[in-house]
């Protein structure tokens, strides 16, 4: 398993294809809310496992917190630890920044994940791309 920082087309491609293979064709979000206005402007990462990319995800610099988005991992890589090392690699790359506070909003089914990673709840259920969600933070060290 390797995670990189996207440096390059044909990585965003990867961390693209992986996005689309599970929001868009597992969960029906449509490709234009998937893929927004905020891609030149956010960090992208991309996991491979065994060399296929597994794995994405995507921080941004908003309102002075880290905010973390886009987490997913190919159900061929699912419950072998992918997504937190997808939001570790986030954080590290957040805080580099100087960011002292991370934000996301997580499906309700991944409430327990992100609480694992030391995230709190702070808002009420809301829907996104038809999809429940909740939005969460955490402070770092």
């Amino acid at each position: 398993m390797e995670i990189k920082q996207v440096t390059t087309n044909e990585q965003l491609e990867d961390a693209y294809f992986v996005r689309k293979t599970v929001f868009v064709d597992e969960q029906q979000v449509p490709l234009e809310e998937e893929i927004d206005q905020h891609e030149d402007e956010a960090t992208h990462v991309v996991l491979y496992d065994d060399h296929q990319p597994s794995g994405a995800g995507r921080v941004r610099i908003v309102d002075g917190y880290g905010k973390i988005e886009r987490i997913c991992v190919m159900k061929s890589a699912r419950k072998k630890g992918v997504g937190k090392v997808i939001v570790t690699k986030l954080e590290e790359l957040a805080t580099k920044q100087g960011v002292k506070k991370l934000k996301l909003n997580a499906q309700t089914h991944a409430i327990l994940f992100y609480n694992k990673l030391g995230y709190e709840v702070v808002s009420e259920e809301f829907m996104d791309a038809g999809i429940p969600h909740v939005t969460m933070v955490k402070h770092c060290n």
